[in-house]
């Protein structure tokens, strides 16, 4: 074999693995995003059956009300909160991306 086809080979090898090692390196620096993603991900889906189902959500509030009616607004007072700085947070990431 060609001494040149040798070398190329030989540095192709060495470059095969480091590419490996830096995927695996990378994979491991990206397993706590993938964790944070996937409980991303839970909570999305916990939203989208909420949406399916506002019966659920009406029949919640209207428990909340007749049980305790101070109570209820103040939780709907924290949630208005949570939902206005929700929103905030979408429009400020809507802006950067």
């Amino acid at each position: 074999m060609n001494s040149r086809l040798l070398k190329l080979a030989t540095r192709h090898g060495a470059l095969q693995a480091r590419i490996d090692a830096q995927r695996l390196r990378l994979a491991d620096h990206a397993a706590p995003l993938e964790r944070a993603l996937a409980n991303g991900d839970r909570v999305l889906d916990w939203v989208d059956w909420l949406k399916h189902h506002p019966a659920v959500v009406g029949a919640g509030v209207a428990a909340l009300v007749v049980a305790k009616p101070k109570r209820a607004w103040r939780w709907a007072s924290r949630g208005l909160f949570v939902w206005r700085g929700w929103q905030g947070i979408k429009k400020s990431l809507a802006k950067v991306g």
